[in-house]
Formats: C-alpha cells, structure tokens, sequence
C-alpha cells in the first residue's frame, strides 16, 4: 500500500464542499427591527401620555392658590383656605377643615364653567 494521495471520488468532493462558499445567513440586525418597532409603539401609546399627565398634575399642583375650588383623588369637594409647602388646608364644610397633600388635588373647578 502505498500512502499517495489518490483522486479518490470521495475525496473530491469533500474538497468540492469545502470550497464552496456558504450562503450568507439572515442579516442578524433585522431580528432585531421587531423588538424595537415594539419599543417605539409603547413608548407613543403609554410612556408618553402617562408622561403628559405628570407634567400637567405638576402645573395644576404649582398654581394652586387659596379660595380655588377643587376636587381630590378620593372624591372630597372644597375649597382652599390656605397653601403650604407640600399640603394645603381644604374647607369642605362650616367649620370642618382638613390638611390634605397637594399631590391629591386632581381637578381644579373653574368658577365660570360652574355657573
């Protein structure tokens, strides 16, 4: 036996194999085109009204001011005797005051669209 290397069918194609060129997978960058068209929809659909409300509660809490008609988050209509820093004092009946956070107040009720 002699250790020559002989065009053995076999072989040539398994050196036909190896040379040729593999095809080019999917390009691994549009996997990811899904997920962040996903990102981009919750961001316009939650992320950025939910933002627009903080701001406006934001505004709404810093233009308090006393006599404002308002309405908190549990339902307690009155009127506004005085402003502190972080709470204001809330009339809501003759004689009955209470000392509320201002972060409750979610409506303010304008005069004119009361009448």
């Amino acid at each position: 036996m002699s250790c020559e290397l002989s065009a053995h069918p076999m072989f040539i194609s398994l050196l036909a194999q190896a040379a040729s060129p593999t095809p080019a997978g999917p390009n691994p960058l549009a996997s990811f085109v899904p997920i962040i068209l996903i990102f981009v929809i919750m961001y316009f659909l939650l992320f950025r009204p939910q933002m627009k409300r903080q701001k406006e509660q934001q505004k709404l809490v810093s233009a308090l001011k006393t006599g404002d008609r308002v309405v908190t988050a549990a339902g307690i209509h009155g009127l506004i005797s005085n402003v502190k820093e972080r709470t204001v004092i809330l009339k809501i009946a003759e004689n009955v005051k209470i000392e509320i956070e201002k972060s409750a107040v979610t409506t303010v009720i304008n005069p004119e669209a009361a009448k």
